[in-house]
């Protein structure tokens, strides 16, 4: 039943862009990946699809024996359309049957919608992963980070309640996340899951941080390895195919004729008679190479743009969430924004309270709530957070004992 509920929350964002829109659990790199280069993969594939299907795909010069009957040129068309056509420069003597090889061959023109459809479910699946592998976190990105962002829009009565709903959401979940076993070997991977991703965990308080790395590593995998893959589809050195525009753009060369989307190509094929065969090379003509050859020159360029922002927004994430310090550093300017970091008792427990409170998770959780909303929130909610842990019984104890300290 929850596995159900969890694949209906999934797979329904697909239904409509509003609601693909209207998630925020992750950042905008990550829409950018999953939910716009999805959006114009698909667009791409309508357009080439419109034209390949309602339109004229391809047009043969057949022989002059076949003008005398329609159904002679259907079926030269129809079989150039369906076999492979090689391109032959018209300066060169186009080779013979038995001389064809793949190099010639144009394999690609058929396929190119399902591809683009590949594509954008390959952008799609770190997606539908995150959002399958967090429902099981015991958490709701989306409710706390949308209920974040929406305060901005709502009555400071309303806000209050509602800053004070997300605390009490975030503290339910942190203290269910917690590990109440003990023992030698429990403290050392606790210990461990503090510095290093190895031990990770719904009870060590990295469960999400380390999912989020491995989701936005096959961000970056997807969209780099979508160039080789569309090297391989499309039979070229498609990796290098943005390279050589560029350097035909700076030559002032034509694009004419291009031998990655060539517009006239050449067909063979056989028609058997009794027992003759007749071997005909008609020369055809490819009207979808025209928006082919433009759709993949924006995607390349496109897959590099994204492929880049990525590996930046990945080694950002690395170096603000794996690292101890820069935990501590990020809790400790919102503290001190609030008044809340003077004393020495103060300065220890907001180690406490980052390391063995909030831990690696929970300030996630606040870094999501300052990428989808805004700083002032992010501040607001440290606060909440910072009183509700001071009022534990916990730190009540703490606090009495340097107190009595102090008077000694």
């Amino acid at each position: 039943m929850n596995m159900s509920i969890r694949l209906d929350s999934v797979l329904g964002s697909f239904a409509t862009y509003a609601r693909l829109k209207g998630r925020y659990d992750d950042d905008w790199i990550d829409r950018l990946n999953h939910l716009y280069t999805t959006i114009i993969l698909i667009i791409f594939t309508i357009v080439v699809s419109t034209k390949q299907y309602v339109g004229e795909p391809i047009h043969c010069w057949c022989p002059a024996q076949f003008e005398e009957s329609h159904v002679q040129v259907d079926y030269t068309n129809n079989v150039c359309w369906v076999s492979n056509t090689f391109f032959v420069h018209f300066k060169d003597q186009p080779p013979r049957y038995t001389d064809l090889n793949s190099d010639m061959e144009i394999q690609y023109y058929q396929w190119v919608p399902l591809i683009l459809l590949f594509q954008a479910l390959l952008f799609k699946v770190p997606c539908i992963l995150w959002r399958i592998l967090t429902a099981s976190a015991g958490v709701n990105l989306d409710k706390i980070v949308t209920l974040a962002a929406e305060t901005a829009y709502v009555a400071p009565d309303d806000r209050d309640r509602t800053i004070k709903h997300i605390v009490r959401y975030m503290d339910r979940w942190i203290e269910n996340a917690r590990e109440y076993r003990s023992g030698c070997f429990i403290r050392l991977r606790q210990q461990i899951s503090k510095y290093c991703c190895i031990v990770w965990g719904k009870r060590y308080g990295n469960y999400l941080v380390t999912l989020y790395m491995f989701i936005k590593l096959l961000y970056l995998a997807n969209a780099i390895g979508q160039l080789f893959i569309l090297n391989e589809f499309l039979g070229t050195n498609f990796n290098v195919y943005g390279f050589e525009v560029m350097d035909h753009l700076a030559r002032g060369e034509s694009w004419s004729e291009s031998p990655r989307f060539p517009r006239i190509t050449h067909c063979f094929f056989k028609i058997r008679q009794l027992t003759n065969v007749h071997d005909y090379t008609v020369q055809c003509v490819l009207p979808i190479n025209l928006f082919n050859e433009k759709i993949f020159i924006f995607i390349w360029f496109w897959l590099v743009f994204v492929a880049t922002l990525s590996t930046f927004n990945f080694l950002i994430w690395i170096y603000t969430m794996i690292f101890r310090q820069h935990r501590l550093r990020y809790l400790k300017k919102f503290l001190r924004i609030n008044d809340c970091y003077k004393s020495e008792l103060d300065k220890k427990m907001a180690v406490k309270f980052c390391e063995q409170y909030l831990r690696q998770d929970g300030i996630f959780v606040l870094r999501l709530v300052g990428k989808n909303a805004n700083d002032v929130l992010v501040s607001e909610l440290i606060l909440q957070l910072w009183n509700h842990y001071r009022n534990k019984p916990l730190f009540r104890h703490a606090n009495q004992i340097s107190d009595d300290n102090s008077n000694v």
